[in-house]
C-alpha cells in the first residue's frame, strides 16, 4: 500500500529530478522511489575496509585530537567522511 508524504526540496533539486523523470517517461514519484532504494540499498551494504582514525604521515599514528578509546568521536569521523563522498554525487 502507497502512502502520501511531504517532502521539501530545494527548487533547483526538484527541477532537475522533474526534467529527469520526464526525459525518462516516468513519473517524479518512480524517480524518487528508485533514488531511496539505491540510497538504502547502500547503507545495508557491508563495509569492505574497517573504521579506521585519520592516519598522521609525520608519526604515522592517529591525527592529533584523535582519542581511539572514543568510539563515538570515531564514529563521528566516518560519518564526515561519507557525507563527503555523497557530496560528489550532487
Amino acid at each position: 500500500m502507497n502512502e502520501r508524504t511531504t517532502v521539501r526540496l530545494p527548487v533547483s533539486l526538484l527541477s532537475q529530478a522533474k526534467r529527469k523523470a520526464a526525459a525518462e517517461g516516468r513519473t517524479l514519484t518512480a524517480l524518487i522511489e528508485e533514488g531511496l532504494h539505491l540510497v538504502l540499498a547502500q547503507r545495508r551494504a557491508p563495509r569492505n575496509k574497517p573504521i579506521l582514525p585519520p592516519v598522521s604521515k609525520a608519526t604515522g599514528g592517529p591525527m592529533p585530537g584523535i582519542d581511539l578509546d572514543d568510539f563515538s568521536a570515531l564514529q563521528e569521523l566516518d560519518d564526515l567522511e561519507y557525507v563527503e563522498r555523497m557530496k560528489q554525487f550532487k
